[in-house]
Formats: structure tokens, C-alpha cells, sequence
């Protein structure tokens, strides 16, 4: 084996598929990348563009990623993939030179060179097929709407279903909810099914998925393919597989069925640096208070107890009642409103200890419209 190509684009290429080795493993070529090449013209001699494929797998994911190279000689390679992506750092800019010298895999470009031991290739496992692809979606809605749902997802590998984002497709819609028991987010958005009445729903990593989302780029569509046990997402030469995780998460639908909720509307910006500007003084998971009066048209928030305490009055309507008091985890409520991005916020509230549901200020009611919703518990308030 024996190719060129830009120092960039190797480096670009080795970091994406290494993304899923394992940290350690007890099978030692499952730290390994390997490393095909295909010449573009047919004869073997580099006088056209060739193909670089690089591919790592551990037991729960695989990447695979085809990049362009000039291919003097086919072959196949296998190497330390953390080790390779070390040296991709550190190489100069411009062209590298990579081959095959008996057990060694060289690498090199503007007077640096480097040697890898080579990896037995008889004991890497074959990688994982794509699933059946059941449509597409567009690359950054499904960035974003991975990313606004993740943060509600669990942290908890005990209770592996709930550290899992749900995937549901249904029609020409796609579903997007996690939840940690404390909060739930839910994302709905639009996707191009392959065939009428496509239908899934599953469990997926929020973990891997918000790892996919983010390396598969801004830009055109992402393929989603999905069988009994796994997902497979496909985009510009990236193809990423990941292993479903067992079980259901709970329906959001009667949760977010709130009776007669009082309906607080106020800026999200200004809601979201003063929520961060009072969280200086809460302690551990002492709550962030918000206290919503109709009369005054504002919301005051408070935090602390005692003498370390803070505060601050922002404008907000309030419509159901003429006061309404309560109190978030800090964390929780930052992450819930850090994941909106529209002008204002829609609150509707129950009242202390009960659901709070937060939607864009758009939103004129809480029948699923919205394509971005994060229900939050409200905790009692304390005194300060």
C-alpha cells in the first residue's frame, strides 16, 4: 500500500473515525483503524484520484469514512488509530506520504517521518452493514434538535434507557425526547421518509447521537437507517452505525397535557442571564426562585437564603393567575433554557412542586404545535 494526501484531510478523516474506538479494550485490534485504498484510475499507478477508506469499530459503534487520495499502490492496513490521529496532529502542513514497508506503515511529509507497527488484519472484525435506510433529514435540524434534547437525557449507566435519546418516525414527521425523570425534552422536526407510512421508535445513546450529530456536518441530508438492533446515520462519505439500547422511555403526551395552566410570557435572554446571575449564590441544588405577578407585569427571581442571597425583577405577562411562585434546580433550569433560541419564552405553570413546561413565546397553545418543548419539576420554594 502506498497513497498521498493532504496532511488536513487525513488528519479530518482519522479523527472522525476514531471517534468510536475504545478507550481500552481487553481485544487489542479493536484500538485499531484500518485503512483501504482503492486506485481511481485502475492501473495502480496515481495518475488519478484514488479512494482512502478508514474504519474503526468497538462492540457498541463503527465509523466509516471515504476520502480522495492519490494511490500508487492498493492495499490494506491495519494501526493503532489513537496513535495515528496523535501523529496526524503533529504533522507538518501539506502533503503526506503514507505506505506499507513490511510490518511497518510509514508516515511522512516535509522532511518528518513516522513509523506504526502494523496490526494483525485476520483478527479485526468484519464491519457492521447499514441498516435499511428508512429516509432522510436535514443535516443541521437534526444537529440542533439532537442537541436541544440531550441535555434532559440521564447520566445514570444503571439506568441505561433513560441515558438514551428516543428516535420516533412517524410519517413525515421524526421525534426527538430524553428524559432524566426531572425534566423531559422533546423535539419534533421534518424528515424525507423513503416510503409512505414509515414508522420506528427506538432508543438511541445520547451520548453517540449527540457524538454523530455533531461530526456529521451543517450542510444537506443525512441519511437514517434502523433495523431491530441498531441505527445508522450516512452523510457525505461519513457512515456511522451504533447499537440500540433495550427498552422504552415513558410517553411525554398525557405529561405534557397541563389543566388550566397559568401562561407566563417573558424575554428569554434576559430570563436566561438573570437565571445565570442568581445561580452565583445557589448553593449546591438550592433552587433558583421565580416569582410571577400579574398586577406588577414581572417575574422576580431569588436565590440563596439568609445573608448570601440575589435577585433580580425582569418584565413578564402572567395569565391565570394573579401570582404564581416556583423554584427550578439551577442546572436544570440553565440547560432547559439555553436550549431555545427564539425571542421569548412561553411558561405554563402549576404551581410549586408541580410541572412547568417551557416552549418558544410563539406558541399559542400546548397541543404539540411546538416543534421544541422541556418540562422541568418545579421544587418547593424556599424561604430567603
Amino acid at each position: 500500500m502506498e497513497f498521498r494526501i493532504e496532511r488536513s484531510a487525513l488528519t479530518e478523516a482519522v479523527s472522525w473515525a476514531a471517534r468510536v474506538l475504545p478507550v481500552r479494550s481487553p481485544v487489542p485490534v479493536l484500538g485499531g483503524l484500518l485503512l483501504d485504498t482503492e486506485a481511481g484510475s485502475g492501473d495502480g499507478t496515481g495518475t488519478g484520484a484514488g479512494r482512502l477508506r478508514i474504519s474503526g469499530l468497538d462492540y457498541e459503534a463503527s465509523a466509516r469514512i471515504d476520502v480522495e487520495a492519490d494511490v500508487l499502490r492498493p492495499g490494506k492496513v491495519l494501526v493503532m488509530g489513537r496513535r495515528l490521529l496523535d501523529i496526524c496532529k503533529v504533522l507538518p502542513d501539506g502533503p503526506v506520504e503514507c505506505a506499507v514497508e513490511g510490518s511497518r506503515f510509514t508516515v511522512s511529509g516535509d522532511g518528518a517521518r513516522f513509523g506504526l507497527s502494523v496490526l494483525p488484519l485476520d483478527d479485526y472484525p468484519a464491519l457492521p452493514p447499514l441498516p435499511q435506510v428508512r429516509g432522510a433529514v436535514d443535516a443541521e435540524l437534526f444537529a440542533a434538535a439532537v442537541a436541544d434534547v440531550a441535555v434532559a437525557a440521564g447520566r445514570d449507566d444503571t439506568l441505561p434507557v433513560l441515558t438514551g435519546i428516543r428516535l420516533g418516525l412517524d410519517g413525515d414527521t421524526m421525534t426527538l425526547a430524553a428524559t432524566d425523570r426531572y425534566r423531559f425534552a422533546v423535539r419534533t422536526l421534518p424528515w424525507k421518509a423513503a416510503a409512505p407510512g414509515e414508522s420506528a421508535d427506538v432508543i438511541v445513546s445520547a451520548r453517540r447521537l449527540t457524538e454523530i450529530a455533531r461530526s456529521l456536518g451543517r450542510s444537506g441530508l443525512v441519511s437514517v437507517a434502523l433495523d431491530a438492533g441498531s441505527a445508522g446515520f450516512e452523510h457525505a462519505g461519513m457512515r456511522t452505525t451504533v447499537r440500540l439500547l433495550e427498552g422504552r422511555l415513558p410517553r411525554h403526551d398525557k405529561l405534557f397535557a397541563l389543566e388550566d395552566p397559568a401562561v407566563a410570557v417573558v424575554d428569554r435572554a434576559r430570563l436566561t442571564e438573570a437565571a445565570k446571575r442568581v445561580s452565583v449564590v445557589a448553593d449546591g441544588d438550592s433552587p433558583v426562585q421565580m416569582t410571577f405577578s400579574r398586577a406588577d407585569a414581572s417575574v422576580t427571581l431569588r436565590a440563596g437564603y439568609e445573608d448570601d442571597v440575589a435577585s433580580q425583577r425582569l418584565p413578564a405577562t402572567l395569565e391565570g393567575a394573579e401570582e404564581l411562585t416556583v423554584a427550578f434546580n439551577p442546572a436544570y433550569l440553565a440547560d432547559a433554557l439555553a436550549s431555545f433560541t427564539g425571542p421569548a419564552l412561553r411558561l405554563q405553570l402549576l404551581g410549586a412542586g408541580q410541572r412547568a413546561l417551557i416552549t418558544d413565546g410563539a406558541s399559542t397553545d400546548g397541543a404539540g404545535t411546538d416543534t421544541h418543548r422541556h418540562l422541568l419539576m418545579s421544587v418547593r420554594p424556599q424561604l430567603v
